[in-house]
């Protein structure tokens, strides 16, 4: 979109799924595959209630069991059928997976501390996080470009991703994403559509203030 483009005032929901046992553990998760604790399913259907009265007109989701069963509980909502897309996973962070903070400090200290110093850092040999947001940006963008004139995607996602595609939609240079923090389960961050493009318009938002339990804090 650039400035000449009539504004659509569409709006954008980035979801994160609900809590998981590695979460309650501080275990990195990355794309290992794990479900919703009961608590988690709990904190999906008590924030879909407060989604499902922004009246989404679309709901896309990465295809894990845990953002699965949390868009879910929209869809059931709504009535939308859920989008499924592979490219909104969560990074993949290949010997990092299965770690707890501590351990993934122990073991790999000089690396984690470059990651959180804003460097490009292939955490446990995976993937950068501009790979990250190069993957799951377009499948966003793609998606917003399918809604109406004020219209409303629910994107369903991880921490990590959801923070990386927020620094890429909203032009941030990639050494300062560290500076959006995480994102609660179930919280949700709000982008809204103006003439410059997309503006950060809510971040951390939910029903009530939880710790951010999650891969990218």
């Amino acid at each position: 979109m650039n400035g000449t483009a009539a504004v659509r005032n569409r709006k954008i929901v980035l979801w994160r799924h609900g809590q998981t046992a590695w979460n309650l553990e501080r275990r990195f998760q990355g794309t290992t595959d794990i479900p919703l604790t009961d608590a988690g399913l709990d904190q999906a259907r008590r924030a879909a209630r407060l989604l499902a009265a922004l009246r989404p007109d679309a709901i896309v989701s990465s295809d894990l069991r845990r953002t699965v069963a949390t868009a879910t509980e929209l869809a059931a909502l709504t009535g939308i059928d859920v989008t499924y897309d592979e490219g909104l996973r969560e990074t993949y962070a290949g010997d990092w997976q299965g770690l707890t903070h501590e351990e993934i400090v122990a073991r790999y200290g000089e690396q984690y501390a470059a990651w959180k110093r804003g460097e490009p850092v292939r955490r446990g040999g995976g993937e950068l996080e501009t790979e990250v947001a190069d993957r799951a940006a377009p499948v966003v963008e793609r998606s917003a470009d399918k809604l109406p004139d004020d219209g409303t995607l629910v994107v369903v996602s991880h921490g990590g991703t959801i923070r990386t595609t927020i620094g890429r939609l909203i032009g941030l240079p990639s050494p300062t994403w560290e500076a959006l923090g995480g994102l609660s389960n179930c919280s949700w961050s709000l982008l809204g559509e103006t003439v410059r493009g997309w503006r950060l318009m809510e971040h951390n938002a939910g029903s009530l203030p939880e710790p951010v339990l999650g891969d990218d804090d």
